[in-house]
């Protein structure tokens, strides 16, 4: 353990989840339904000493006027952590507040319109039909460990041009920054460092000789002076693009696989009625939304009623206003067929996911090549389904069972 680690505070065990929560206690990790629904009976806002003191909305509403309020919660911090050193690096346009936010923003948006993805499509289908090639005779495999987080890693490999057989790289470093960070200083500085140089040596090749990808478009991008951007704003792009592009959507594909592998009825359904997918994922975005993200409070303010103070983090928790009965009907349910779904699971408010297209798009593909090959599996009672700690919630251990390929 890192000497910063050593020094960190220690996390004794929630008893009190109303008045002392912690979003990386080991039975929220694992179930954390039950506690939203005990903090949302009882206050729309509720607060935590840990963390150097952070509040959480509990509901949909709460969690809206939050993310839409530029002025009293700023986003130059968006993950809830055991400390707040000053900040030295940020990942436009996730960490920008206005004015900045917005030219930041467009400058991301091109590469993943509509009309982009479904020129990306054949790959990723390509990529889902290799990674089911490597274990479909065996008749049982770790799903997360083999396909769920390979997808979106390699797609944002080919969509930056770098190689997909640099994923390992980038799987380590997500780990080290959204896991292990929240609680190891040195393990999240060390992963940023070894990103950041990984970056900088692809933008020093394309300087040299431009290609056709993200990397060369950001460089080839003007900001709103009409300046090329600084490779500061480069590399902060690129780190947000990395990070935000993969633990995201491996987290979802892999939920939606374990909801499926031990829901019979809804996989059977989903088999028989394709058409249901674009309702389906919707659906299955809400009820297991695997991002959580942050503000801090800048100055003080009234939310549902409660008051909030600066020197205060947000836990923003989009997962459980997705999950309020006020704001979805039967909202612990999950219906595949919902008609009215304006779930938050991208985000509320200017911050919304600038890659949501992407992010639907990968889950729509990974569910159907996987439903196509290996349309009758279940969780291997032989196995732990285990799910990450933190800000990205999504099985990080998915043992499924299903009959050998003949």
């Amino acid at each position: 353990m890192s000497d910063s680690a050593s020094a960190m505070p220690e996390h004794p065990p929630v008893t009190d989840w109303v008045h002392d929560f912690d979003h990386t206690d080991p039975r929220w990790t694992e179930n954390p339904f039950p506690i939203w629904d005990e903090l949302r009976a009882a206050s729309p806002v509720v607060h935590t000493e840990r963390f150097l003191g952070c509040y959480m909305p509990t509901t949909f509403e709460a969690v809206k006027q939050i993310a839409h309020d530029t002025e009293h919660f700023s986003s130059r911090r968006v993950i809830v952590r055991d400390v707040r050193p000053p900040i030295t690096s940020s990942a436009p346009p996730i960490t920008s507040d206005p004015p900045e936010h917005k030219p930041a923003k467009q400058l991301l948006l091109p590469p993943f319109t509509p009309d982009a993805m479904k020129k990306l499509e054949p790959r990723v289908r390509a990529i889902c039909n290799e990674l089911i090639d490597e274990f479909i005779a065996e008749g049982k495999c770790d799903a997360a460990a083999r396909y769920t987080k390979h997808i979106p890693v390699r797609t944002i490999a080919h969509m930056l041009g770098i190689p997909e057989e640099d994923s390992h790289l980038f799987i380590k470093w997500i780990h080290e920054i959204l896991e292990l960070g929240i609680k190891d200083d040195a393990a999240l500085v060390g992963a940023v460092q070894e990103m950041t140089a990984y970056f900088a040596e692809h933008i020093a090749a394309r300087r040299q000789r431009p290609t056709d990808d993200l990397i060369s478009s950001l460089i080839n991008a003007r900001g709103k002076d009409g300046q090329p951007l600084d490779d500061a704003h480069v590399l902060g792009s690129l780190r947000l693009l990395l990070i935000a592009g993969i633990d995201t959507t491996w987290s979802a594909i892999g939920a939606s696989l374990w909801h499926l592998a031990r829901t019979p009825a809804d996989r059977e359904r989903l088999v028989k009625e394709p058409q249901l997918m674009p309702t389906a994922i919707e659906e299955l975005l809400r009820v297991y939304s695997p991002v959580t993200m942050a503000r801090e409070v800048m100055k003080e303010t009234t939310i549902a009623g409660c008051p909030v103070k600066p020197g205060n983090m947000v836990l923003l928790s989009f997962p459980a206003a997705n999950r309020d009965p006020a704001a979805f009907p039967d909202a612990d349910k999950i219906v595949l067929d919902r008609k009215s779904n304006p779930h938050a699971a991208f985000g509320l408010g200017i911050h919304r996911c600038v890659g949501s297209n992407l992010a639907r798009m990968e889950m729509t593909v990974a569910l159907q090549e996987w439903l196509k090959r290996i349309p009758d599996f279940r969780l291997d009672p032989a196995g732990k389904v285990t799910w990450s700690e933190g800000t990205v919630r999504g099985p990080r251990q998915l043992p499924i069972r299903f009959e050998k390929a003949t």
